[in-house]
This record gives C-alpha cells, structure tokens and sequence, in this order.
C-alpha cells in the first residue's frame, strides 16, 4: 500500500495517480482535463508575479525583456521562447508528449489573459502577497500537470536531456540553466528583483506541495477502474 505523503511536508517525487498516462500522447479523460486546468494555473500564477512588479520568475524576466525588446506581448513572447527551447530538444533527442505541445500553448496564453486582467499591484504588502500567491499557484499547477504523465514542459525537457548528456546533477544543470536565462533577461530589460527571490526560494516547496495535495485527495493507479 503507498503511503501518502504530507501535505506541510510535501512530496519528494511525483505520485503514481489513477489518471497517469501509460503513453504521452494517449491522455485519459480526467488526466486531458487537469493537464489543461494546471496548466491554465500555472501560467496565471507566472502572471500574478509579473504584475507583482517586485521582479519575475526567470523565464518571465526573459519574456518580458524580448517583449520590451520587440513590442511583443508577454504571453506571445513566452510562446516564442517555449518554442525556440522546443526546438534546442531535437540534437539532445528528447522526447515530446501532448503534455509538451500543450505547455507551450496554454502557459503562454494563460500568462497573456490573467495579464490583461489582473491590474498591478500596488507597493508594499500586495505585491508581495502578489509574489507569493503566484508562486503557490506556479506550484500547485505544477502539481496537477506532472502527475498526468504526458510529458515533460520544454523547459524541464531541456534540463533532464541536457543531464542525460553531460552526465551532471539535475541541480546544476538547472542552476545553470536558470541562471542564463534570468541574466540574458535582465540585459534585456526584464524585471529582477524582490518577487525574483520569492519566485527561487518558494517554488521549490510549492511544487513539493501542489504533488502532495494532488496525490492525497486522488486515487493512485492500484485504483485505477
């Protein structure tokens, strides 16, 4: 019998539920459906940080610096950047699932829509509980969008290949990864500062608990009709 993990504590790995995919590209029904709704939540939540404006996740920085750059919008700029990493899987010959294609598309459009709709937070505690609140929706969104087992985000794919081929840790090839996009960002003219911190230093947690609020409220794969 699986133990379920706690919710405080989180979950250290992504839990086998009743919805997973046995193929990336054969979705069942409920698993469609939480795929496109943590997806949605995920990129409402990059939205909530942005108009923080404390400072951005590190993808978002470079989002809006090539928007600032170029008159793009936000979430079209998140499309393009998706896409150009979609396209750095083909030499590492990583694998795409319909959970790949749909992040580039619902993130992005998520990200543009919640943007237009939500206005700027205004100095001081609601910019912060801006931050906060959508690191906690980046996490559990994440949650909900990992267990269905139709692959990786091209982001993700990008740091496990890349782990794959240099054989070093998943850690450092993130911080790597992470660290380049956040700096190309900035030149850019990306927004860097408090909500950047609260971004790095919580959604490692948020995450953890967004897969342990999923895996205790959803049947695991014993269960599975």
């Amino acid at each position: 019998m699986t133990t379920r993990p706690s919710w405080w504590r989180g979950a250290r790995t992504v839990p086998e539920v009743a919805w997973r995919a046995r193929n990336p590209w054969h979705p069942t029904g409920a698993g469609l459906a939480l795929l496109i709704m943590g997806l949605a939540i995920f990129g409402a939540g990059e939205a909530l940080v942005l108009r923080s404006r404390i400072g951005n996740s590190p993808w978002t920085v470079l989002a809006e610096g090539l928007s600032r750059q170029t008159g793009l919008e936000i979430g079209v700029a998140t499309f393009v950047i998706s896409a150009m990493v979609l396209l750095a899987w083909w030499p590492l010959r990583e694998r795409p699932g319909l959970g790949t294609v749909a992040n580039v598309l619902l993130v992005a459009t998520a990200l543009d829509v919640t943007a237009r709709l939500v206005p700027n937070a205004t100095p001081g505690v609601s910019a912060i509980a801006y931050a906060v609140g959508g690191t906690l929706l980046v996490g559990l969104g994440s949650g909900l969008y990992l267990t269905t087992g139709l692959g990786s985000g091209p982001r993700d794919g990008l740091m496990t290949s890349l782990h794959r081929k240099t054989g070093q840790s998943v850690a450092r090839i993130r911080l790597a990864i992470e660290s380049s996009v956040l700096t190309a960002g900035w030149f850019l003219g990306g927004r860097v500062g408090v909500g950047t911190l609260i971004f790095a230093l919580l959604v490692p947690r948020a995450v953890a608990w967004g897969l342990a609020g999923v895996a205790a409220s959803a049947p695991n794969r014993s269960q599975r009709p």
